[in-house]
Parts: C-alpha cells; sequence; structure tokens
C-alpha cells in the first residue's frame, strides 16, 4: 500500500531554511505527481505545493512562491520542499501527498512533520 513518510521539521528562527524530505513506498513513485500541504494549529488544511511526475512542472501558493522549492529525486523515490525565508506563519504540520493537484483535499498523506518558526 501506498506509504509516505515525512522528515525534516524542527524550530527554527525567523528567516531561518529547512528542507523537508517525504520518502515514497509502495507504489511506482515515477508514475505520480506529488504534492505538500500543511494544516496550521486551529486552521484548515491548506494547499502548498505541487510538481508532476517528471520534475518538469510546478506550482506553489502565493503565500510561499518565491521561498519555498518543490523537487523531487526518482531515483531515490523521494520528494523534497525546501523552504527559505520562513516566517511565524509557516509554522504547521507539513504533509506529502501522492498526486499532482492544487487542492488541500489530497489524498493519501503521510503522517506529518511538524515546522515551527519562532519570531
Amino acid at each position: 500500500q501506498v506509504q509516505l513518510v515525512e522528515s525534516g521539521g524542527a524550530s527554527v528562527n525567523a528567516g531561518g531554511s529547512l528542507k523537508l524530505s517525504c520518502a515514497a513506498s509502495g507504489f511506482t513513485f515515477r508514475y505520480y505527481g506529488m504534492t505538500w500541504v500543511r494544516q496550521a494549529p486551529g486552521k484548515d488544511v491548506e494547499w502548498v505545493s505541487t510538481i508532476n511526475n517528471a520534475g518538469t512542472s510546478t506550482r506553489y501558493a502565493d503565500s510561499v512562491k518565491g521561498r519555498f522549492t518543490i523537487s523531487r529525486d526518482n531515483s531515490k523515490d523521494t520528494l523534497y520542499l525546501e523552504m527559505n525565508g520562513l516566517q511565524p506563519d509557516d509554522t504547521a504540520v507539513y504533509f506529502c501527498a501522492q498526486g499532482f493537484s492544487t487542492s488541500a483535499s489530497i489524498f493519501p498523506r503521510g503522517q506529518g512533520t511538524q515546522v515551527t518558526v519562532s519570531a
């Protein structure tokens, strides 16, 4: 079955950087687009970014455009999200999901990794 395991979350100061990873298994990774979504405390899930199966097409939410970069390594079955210029509003649990989508309602997802940004 599809398994997605996120890692790389941490607590950082505003202006800092992190790189999240999502290790995929249980399906042929290179055939699927992938998506990152996030959920801040007390808020709905927010779509963040998506990438097609070849890594040649990406989309970003306006809130992260220019600061976050989505990428993938199909030889390692791994999805990435590089986050620069982090702000307190970026504090959330970040989830990776299978599929190329601009919707926050996307499944299946991993268990998430916590990112906390302090002012």
